[in-house]
């Protein structure tokens, strides 16, 4: 037990939150940090967790768009 890893600051966290909170340059960053063996084992746990929430949500707004488009189709509206 006397391989653990630091603990992340408060300034950490905020810079974190802030850089992922820039469109594009967020999902480069997930995937660096998520998947470096440099990125403290925190943040990195964090960044795949989010990638797999960003996944999830991606998945389910196609099958929504998909669902309603072809619901849309099928409406009788336009004859």
């Amino acid at each position: 037990m006397g391989n653990q890893a630091p603990v992340l600051s408060l300034g950490e966290w905020i810079i974190t939150l802030i850089v992922l909170a820039i469109p594009l340059v967020n999902l480069v960053m997930l995937f660096v940090w998520g998947f470096s063996s440099k990125t403290n084992p925190n943040k990195a746990n964090f960044c795949k967790a989010y990638l797999v929430i960003m996944a999830v949500f991606f998945v389910l707004y196609i099958l929504l768009a998909v669902v309603l488009g072809l619901g849309g189709a099928f409406s009788g509206g336009d004859q």
